[in-house]
């Protein structure tokens, strides 16, 4: 589906990263974890770019795409924007989906790779599915832990949420867990990972350690569904 529309609220996640909500028109169907095209203009020119959708199918009043800034002309382009300015946008597309079709899973992200697992969270947590979901969501730093208060929301209502942020930079004041993602931590926070079917996120090199890291601990290709966020980070 192709639509012109216009944005509608433009919220300011963490230091650096944006989301930008709009409209959801009539008759727009997408499944959580899918993408669209998006077009904006610039210097009087159109410029495109694929991005996650981050907000849930049972969010209906919106739309919601969620962007780090990099100082890229589409960046730019997006920093500018403000309530009204004009938007188009393609979509949905993808199949890095899920909705609640498997009982146990795990899901692997850094940065803003957690896009996707924010739409499939709260969608398997608004219909309130039976599925049991662990997060490991791996940050830079502290700060920069996109979408955390929605996931602490989101854990309180359902307890079959587990989200795991750790730190792979210098911890600061942080307390929580640190170091990057690997075989160690996926034994520790998901002892029964043999049994879980695996979404990973994020950059091309982080989503290659991260299958590496589970082929490693035995569980099957077939358990690991990826997405690459190919152009990363422009």
């Amino acid at each position: 589906m192709k639509f012109e529309t216009e944005v509608r609220e433009i919220i300011l996640r963490v230091p650096g990263v944006k989301s930008f909500r709009l409209p959801r028109p009539s008759g727009f169907a997408y499944k959580p974890g899918q993408w669209l095209i998006v077009t904006l203009r610039s210097e009087g020119e159109e410029i495109t770019k694929h991005l996650t959708i981050s907000s849930s199918p049972t969010e209906t009043g919106h739309i919601e795409f969620t962007k780090k800034l990099t100082g890229s002309r589409f960046s730019k382009a997006l920093d500018t924007l403000s309530a009204g300015s004009w938007a188009r946008i393609n979509a949905p597309f993808g199949k890095f989906t899920f909705e609640g079709e498997h009982r146990k899973v795990g899901m692997l992200t850094g940065g803003i790779g957690v896009t996707p697992m924010r739409s499939m969270i709260k969608y398997c947590t608004d219909v309130r599915s039976e599925s049991e979901i662990t997060l490991l969501y791996s940050c830079q730093s502290s700060s920069e832990r996109v979408f955390m208060e929605d996931f602490q929301a989101m854990q309180k209502v359902n307890p079959r949420l587990k989200v795991v942020l750790t730190v792979t930079g210098s911890p600061g004041n942080w307390t929580g867990g640190t170091g990057r993602i690997d075989a160690a931590m996926v034994r520790r926070e998901i002892t029964d990972y043999i049994e879980r079917v695996f979404f990973i996120s994020g950059p091309q090199a982080m989503v290659e350690a991260m299958v590496s890291v589970l082929k490693g601990l035995g569980v099957p290709s077939g358990s690991i569904k990826t997405e690459l966020f190919t152009g990363y980070p422009a």
